[in-house]
């Protein structure tokens, strides 16, 4: 009988390490590397994310930050090309993409987004000389329009007139905003179509252009994540939500982006 209950025993205690094992070993860690929290991002989209130094700064960045301290995880930044950020997430490549990134249908289906923590208008900008005055002469003229690859701007200009853009025909890509925006002073494009906050900063630092009064689109900005890790996504939404309330989001947003009046 001590045989038998010694073997009893043994077999649960077995059962239960093997049940302990497998709990763990099916635990999904929350990042890709575990202790950091690894953000893409491309850093020619101030003051979202720009350059000062060797060092990336900005709304996003520091919204990140301030996220990743949260969660008690290291940020950490990489700098890639705006069309790669949404697949190298899907990829796991990276836990979180930040890059003034709109939310859309057809973003959803291929990542989850966060919570929006900022609102961002696309804008038009033109030569101070341009016979483009609105968004109907951009778009009922023949035009040449430049966009940086893969932004919204690029989705909503290559899309037809009838939805309101200017069709792929008349869409010209660029890696990066201020590229587009260089075209456009040089005459290689008429138009350039990007967010409202750097299209303020590239035409204060290029003469001769302006951004025209009426907006063209207003749209959600928020953090692109895995479909799987829905985990993460839970704590970055807490995350968020508790620095908007204790004022720290808005801080940041009006730090870089003050109030008017």
């Amino acid at each position: 009988m001590k045989n038998l209950l010694n073997k009893i025993i043994a077999v649960g205690l077995i059962l239960t390490m093997g049940l302990a094992f497998a709990s763990c070993s099916s635990k999904k860690d929350l990042t890709v590397q575990k202790g950091k929290l690894i953000m893409a991002t491309n850093a020619y989209f101030p003051p979202y994310e720009y350059y000062e130094g060797d060092k990336i700064v900005g709304i996003d960045a520091e919204i990140a930050k301030a996220v990743a301290d949260k969660l008690g995880l290291e940020l950490e930044i990489q700098d890639v090309e705006f069309d790669s950020i949404i697949a190298g997430v899907q990829s796991n490549k990276y836990d979180i993409g930040m890059a003034g990134m709109t939310v859309t249908d057809e973003r959803k289906q291929a990542v989850n987004f966060s919570s929006t923590y900022a609102t961002g208008i696309q804008s038009i900008i033109v030569t101070e000389d341009s016979a483009i005055t609105d968004i109907d002469s951009l778009l009922e003229g023949d035009y040449k329009v430049g966009v940086q690859q893969g932004t919204t701007g690029d989705i909503y200009m290559s899309s037809s007139t009838e939805d309101g853009g200017v069709g792929e025909e008349r869409v010209v890509r660029f890696n990066k905003g201020n590229d587009a925006v260089l075209a456009l002073a040089s005459g290689k494009v008429d138009a350039v179509v990007i967010d409202n906050e750097p299209a303020k900063s590239f035409v204060e630092a290029n003469e001769g252009l302006k951004i025209l009064e009426t907006p063209y689109a207003v749209e959600d900005y928020a953090m692109c994540l895995n479909k799987d890790n829905t985990e993460l996504l839970d704590q970055v939404n807490t995350a968020l939500k508790e620095l908007t309330e204790d004022g720290t989001i808005p801080a940041i947003i009006e730090k870089y982006i003050p109030s008017e009046g």
